[in-house]
């Protein structure tokens, strides 16, 4: 069974720092490219940081510089580092499998993180 449980938000001030962490519960993780998304209050969900295999990471242009994605394979856990958050990066949180792997149908619940000005 698919599973994805996000940890590690909250409530954080502009230009401080947060790290989230998202324990994936899926078969052959290593191999798999996994990514961050967030959905902030009457928007869509978005694909904010990706990671492959190999390491190689994206970004969307709104958190590149700020945020940083890595993995720990021996722990199947992704994590999002985010440093000088502004307030238009709060959001609920959340990690997938990314690209043509995502499970729309996982969806964890996710990890708040509110940014106060």
């Amino acid at each position: 069974q698919v599973q994805f449980v996000e940890s590690g938000g909250g409530l954080v001030q502009a230009g401080g720092s947060l790290r989230l962490s998202c324990a994936a519960s899926i078969s052959a993780f290593s191999i798999k490219p996994m990514g961050w998304y967030r959905q902030a209050p009457g928007k869509q969900r978005e694909l904010v940081a990706s990671i492959v295999a190999s390491g190689n990471t994206n970004y969307a242009d709104s958190v590149k510089g700020r945020f940083t994605i890595s993995r720990d394979n021996a722990k199947n856990t992704v994590y999002l580092q985010i440093n000088s958050p502004k307030p238009e990066d709060t959001a609920v949180y959340y990690c997938n499998l990314a690209g043509a792997w995502r499970r729309d149908d996982a969806w964890g619940q996710g990890t708040q993180v509110t940014v106060s000005s």
